[in-house]
């Protein structure tokens, strides 16, 4: 069994449908769990994804949470661990993808980690070290002006060599192209003996394949969901590939085909194209603004009132409630409370909202944003989840059969401009068609 640990909730979601796409029953949990892992383990998952918020907490809090999710999943059976972190390198100079990596590869006894953020499916790349993003490099693509870590800095070894004690080493296209045992070969060259994390080369995906042929029986793999769907395409072959029961299904399709709500907080460029299409479509929408209302009770007290008189009244188009800004207009909120401030805000009225939304019977909630979505899943109380089908690459629908819910939780920067409006109407079929 492959246990992954992911750095945050979208991401986890994008880690767990590339393991179920290959047919690995998977399972998603969010935090670590109280319990020990009996019950998961007796259900015999293929892969096990632990979502974690650690992308932008500090180095010390993301390696304590990391070593606790990991042993966990040690103890739930799994023989390989997988840190999942984003394919967009999003990091500072401090971390936190390298101290989690030298913590693991501790706790593992890891001597040699291949690691590669490319995804292909979302327009990520890897080559010659550098990592491009939607065909341009990192540095020169919209994450250069992110608010919480912009990246400015393209090589992938000079931004993982700043975090991580270990050494850190390329293993170049011309390699990976010649096959997994060429991948091996090169890896034994360049790191006989020291510690060693290998940044790797990928262009698509049967780059990966070759990746996850190589990395098959390592304790330790890094990278995006690529590289996880690289390593699930060896690992399922010959394995089951049947999900769920027809229960199951029956209850998953019901859950698709209920209302739904729209709550977005992520400020990407892809995100606000995605809201702008909701209102151009006449989608009712209300916005939360925390230089209006500094209270996260009353803020979110305020949309659902907005909410209440809604229903009924909404012809059919999935409202909307939202923080997301333009740059200059979240400039503005932040120069008024600060960055810090402004985020707790909203992220605890987003989690309000979400709470008075299930309690007035909404089974189906769209969410855009890591930590919109980390919000959402924390106010209901959700920890143990089964993936379903996909409504983008890399965006699957989550069910929680325990409270009856459906929940789409979406990276700010990932899907086409119609995503959250495809979504968030009724979907037909089970999730596992």
């Amino acid at each position: 069994m492959i246990g992954a640990i992911a750095d945050d909730f979208t991401g986890a979601t994008d880690v767990a449908v590339a393991f179920r796409r290959t047919g690995l029953p998977t399972r998603l949990i969010f935090g670590v769990p109280d319990h020990e892992p009996r019950e998961i383990d007796e259900e015999g998952a293929g892969a096990l994804v632990i979502a974690l918020k650690t992308r932008t907490t500090t180095p010390d809090s993301a390696v304590r949470q990391s070593i606790a999710a990991a042993r966990w999943l040690q103890k739930a059976g799994a023989r390989q661990l997988y840190f999942k972190y984003c394919s967009t390198f999003d990091s500072t100079a401090k971390g936190n993808i390298g101290p989690v990596l030298d913590a693991l590869s501790d706790l593992t006894g890891a001597r040699r980690v291949l690691t590669t953020p490319s995804a292909p499916a979302h327009r990520r790349t890897q080559y010659q070290g550098y990592l491009f993003v939607d065909g341009v490099l990192l540095s020169e693509s919209h994450m250069a002006h992110h608010p919480l870590t912009p990246m400015t800095d393209s090589s992938l070894p000079r931004l993982l060599s700043a975090q991580a004690k270990a050494s850190v080493a390329l293993v170049p296209h011309e390699i990976v192209r010649l096959g997994s045992d060429s991948i091996r070969a090169e890896v034994d060259r360049i790191a006989p003996s020291e510690r060693t994390y290998l940044l790797v080369d990928a262009l698509d995906d049967d780059d990966l394949e070759f990746i996850g042929r190589a990395a098959r029986f390592d304790p330790l793999v890094a990278g995006a969901a690529g590289l996880a769907a690289g390593l699930a395409a060896v690992a399922s072959e010959g394995t089951a590939t049947s999900m769920s029961a027809a229960a199951d299904a029956e209850m998953d399709a019901a859950l698709l085909a209920a209302p739904a709500v729209i709550l977005a907080g992520s400020c990407s460029r892809r995100t606000l194209a995605q809201i702008d299409v909701l209102l151009r479509a006449k989608h009712p929408a209300h916005r939360l603004d925390p230089t209006i209302e500094t209270d996260p009770k009353k803020l979110a007290s305020e949309a659902l009132d907005w909410y209440d008189a809604l229903r009924g009244g909404s012809a059919g188009r999935a409202p909307l409630i939202y923080s997301s800004a333009e740059r200059a207009e979240l400039s503005r909120i932040q120069r008024a409370l600060g960055v810090e401030v402004s985020a707790s805000i909203l992220e605890s009225a987003i989690g309000h909202i979400a709470h008075g939304l299930v309690e007035r019977g909404v089974r189906r909630i769209v969410s855009a944003g890591g930590e919109t979505s980390a919000a959402v899943t924390n106010a209901l109380d959700i920890h143990d989840c089964t993936v379903g089908s996909e409504a983008a690459p890399g965006v699957p629908w989550i069910f929680d059969k325990r409270r009856s819910l459906a929940l789409l939780l979406k990276s700010g920067n990932f899907g086409s401009p119609t995503l959250l409006a495809d979504a968030a109407a009724s979907v037909s079929g089970s999730a596992d068609e």
